[in-house]
């Protein structure tokens, strides 16, 4: 009879523990990514005709996507004076999106067109052009693979000779998914994203696709620099070298540098 007892006790406690260790574990799953804040650093002219749409700093100059159909370009920007030193037009239909180097090109989405074209980055001259489904928003890379954004929660890793999907990665914080990812910028690991129409950007675990943290913007252009042209956050640009974070917004008159404060 005891050694019956002690068995239901056993089960007992180990169904505890197992409820517990259950718990525990929604929990953590649940646990919402912290709040960072923002110092900026300096601040630089920006063309406030210029719909951001793809952003990157390489080799000292910002290279810029421009959206809208019979607006798009792409662009090589001078940092200080916001200057635009070269451009070439997109022509309609296509409304330019996400923009990348990968080597020895610029690679450069559309957003419902299904189209993507490649760049020589000294000329702008187009080299050639590749296909690809749904919808294209934001780009970037991690040294081995383009990394792009459809609007949806899923980032989709292509390789980079061929435009094959060979990866993709839910993006969720506390378990949600995080829909609307916009421009993305890879840094160290993580893959910062703007989500459209917030002052939000993610910060993204490129091996799991969780949040590990968000950057609210909120403020960061002020009243008076808006008109009713001027359009949402969108636009993340990093100096590997010299470790600046430059971010922008569509139709915004300024560029930021900024820093990421603690969380909050």
């Amino acid at each position: 009879m005891r050694r019956w007892l002690d068995f239901l006790l056993y089960l007992g406690a180990a169904a505890l523990s197992a409820s517990a260790l259950g718990g525990a574990q929604t929990r953590s799953a649940a646990a919402k990514a912290p709040v960072q804040n923002y110092v900026v650093v300096r601040v630089y002219p920006h063309d406030p005709g210029a719909f951001t749409q793809g952003l990157l700093y390489s080799d000292g100059y910002l290279y810029e996507s421009t959206g809208l159909v019979g607006q798009s370009s792409l662009r090589k920007v001078e940092l200080e004076t916001g200057r635009v030193l070269q451009k070439i037009d997109v022509p309609s239909p296509y409304f330019a999106e996400g923009l990348a180097r990968w080597r020895n090109r610029f690679v450069q989405l559309t957003w419902v067109s299904h189209v993507g074209f490649l760049y020589d980055p000294s000329t702008f001259r187009k080299q050639s052009e590749f296909h690809y489904r749904g919808e294209g928003w934001g780009l970037t890379h991690d040294g081995r693979h383009l990394i792009m954004s459809d609007g949806s929660d899923t980032l989709r890793f292509l390789d980079p000779d061929t435009f094959q999907v060979v990866r993709r990665l839910p993006v969720s914080d506390g378990g949600q998914p995080i829909m609307n990812l916009n421009e993305l910028e890879y840094i160290n690991g993580e893959i910062f994203a703007n989500v459209w129409q917030t002052d939000s950007i993610a910060r993204i675990s490129s091996e799991t696709g969780r949040v590990n943290a968000w950057i609210d913007l909120t403020g960061l252009l002020s009243a008076s620099d808006r008109t009713p042209e001027t359009d949402v956050l969108n636009g993340i640009a990093y100096d590997v070298k010299n470790d600046r974070l430059f971010v922008t917004g569509k139709r915004w008159p300024k560029l930021f540098e900024i820093k990421v404060a603690r969380s909050r």
